[in-house]
């Protein structure tokens, strides 16, 4: 093969993109990843997952050297020094992407910089970027290429006074007033950054309730638990407008069914309304590739769109915009390539809400079982009762389990509370391998730990459990 031509092209170097190149390139294949960003890891890494993670962690140690270092008998006056605190963020950022870039090196992978065209089943060509002009000729294409903000009508978002994820990831000084439009998980967490950093937060829901993919008794204490935090919620309420000054933005605010418009002000607004694919300039339409209502790209369940040698995988396809849930795709897709008979079981794939409290959950909801008329049972332990949580001073939130009345498997798990991010992979094993809650009830965990409440809630739906 010349230094053009490829077994795969990748266009997206995200968590989807870059994992499959790895793994296609491990598994033997000439791989090419596109991707016009300039530095890999796509939104995940750049300008989401991890960025808001760094200052997540940061905000966290500040709240609490601010309010909770008394209780265990230390005695600081914190000043915050948001230039330092948006700097470490970079950093990890930096070291993150350069990390890839040398594993693309290791596995051979080819990274070529810019924007991808797709011309046919076996050509993709550079159009935009350091690498604008190159034509690679290839066996197989993988789109990877992810999503983005949605838009809300009426709201022209500037990344300064009216941002996305992307701006208030950079805002240069704390906010009086943030209005976080969407009570969804990335609202959430970047509402509770600037909140904890001394930030009045209010967010405007269109719905009754937050996180409304999660079971409902878990978006009912998750939203009381971040009220008790001081965040306000404006729920059943749409906004319609906005006026920007040069110090504040004026939001015009409905009632989502119907009612008398009001208006709220703020000095930066933060647009979290979902997230959708995104597909420009790849050239589908003429290629005839297939795409629903909602644009996501359709695929088989070998990830195949209806163009024959055209793969698709992630944010731009069906499914739960992860990137853990992309990168599984990739790796399943390229083994699929390469003959192996992989598989991905999507009703184990975790979801989780990093704020604190974390909130996480697998499988099932009650809500998903009563609509499907599934006879279940629920098990349930508060972490007042866990003793690695009342040392720590944890003492909200909850591990409740929910499994298949006649045969114990278990359906559904979902923690609010410290560690659930880290908690949830047990349950996700059990229930990726068909297990049952008494599996869990009879697996010894270690004392004191969190995880002893994933076991007692286990044990709550056999007999009970025994510190509740």
């Amino acid at each position: 093969m010349s230094e053009t031509e490829f077994d795969l092209v990748i266009v997206g170097g995200g968590p989807g993109g870059y994992v499959a190149a790895i793994r296609a390139a491990q598994l033997g294949m000439k791989v090419a990843c596109v991707e016009k960003r300039g530095r890999l890891g796509g939104t995940c890494l750049n300008v989401g997952c991890i960025p808001s993670k760094a200052l997540l962690q940061s905000s966290e140690l500040y709240h609490e050297a601010c309010h909770g270092f008394d209780d265990h008998g230390i005695e600081v006056k914190p000043k915050l020094n948001l230039d330092s605190m948006l700097g470490r963020k970079a950093k990890i950022v930096d070291e993150l992407t350069n990390g890839i870039e040398f594993l693309f090196k290791k596995n051979k992978v080819t990274y070529v910089k810019g924007a991808g065209k797709i011309i046919s089943a076996s050509q993709v060509d550079v159009v935009d970027g350091e690498d604008k002009g190159k034509s690679l000729t290839t066996k197989r294409i993988m789109i990877a290429t992810g999503s983005e903000s949605t838009p809300l009508p009426g709201i022209e978002v500037d990344e300064k006074q009216i941002v996305t994820s992307t701006g208030a990831l950079e805002l240069s000084s704390v906010p009086k007033h943030m209005i976080v439009i969407g009570g969804g998980v990335i609202g959430l967490e970047l509402g509770s950054v600037w909140k904890r950093l001394g930030a009045e937060v209010t967010v405007v829901e269109f719905l009754d309730r937050i996180v409304p993919n999660m079971d409902g008794e878990v978006s009912k204490v998750f939203q009381r638990t971040l009220k008790k935090q001081g965040i306000k919620f404006k729920m059943k309420s749409k906004v319609t407008g906005a006026s920007k000054t040069a110090k504040e933005v004026t939001l015009t605010v409905e009632p989502a069914a119907s009612g008398d418009a009001e208006e709220m002000k703020a000095d930066v607004v933060l647009v979290c309304i979902g997230r959708r694919p995104y597909v420009d300039g790849l050239g589908l339409e003429e290629l005839g590739v297939e795409r629903d209502e909602r644009g996501f790209i359709k695929v088989g369940s070998d990830y195949q769109t209806n163009v024959a040698g055209i793969y698709a995988i992630g944010d731009c396809t069906p499914g739960p915009m992860l990137a853990h849930k992309a990168e599984d795709e990739g790796i399943v897709a390229a083994e699929m390539m390469a003959g192996q008979k992989p598989h991905i079981n999507y009703d184990a794939i975790p979801g989780v809400v990093y704020t604190f409290p974390e909130v996480a959950d697998v499988g099932a909801s009650e809500e998903k079982l009563k609509e499907a008329g599934i006879e279940y049972k629920v098990g349930k332990f508060n972490f007042m009762a866990n003793s690695r949580a009342k040392a720590n001073g944890y003492r909200d939130g909850f591990v409740k389990l929910l499994a298949d009345k006649k045969t114990d498997k278990l359906l559904g798990a979902h923690i609010i509370g410290p560690a659930a991010g880290e908690l949830i992979h047990e349950l996700t094993t059990i229930i990726e391998f068909g297990g049952s809650a008494e599996d869990v009830a009879r697996i010894c965990h270690a004392h004191p730990t969190f995880s002893e409440a994933v076991r007692e809630a286990a044990m709550a739906t056999q007999d009970g459990a025994i510190h509740a």
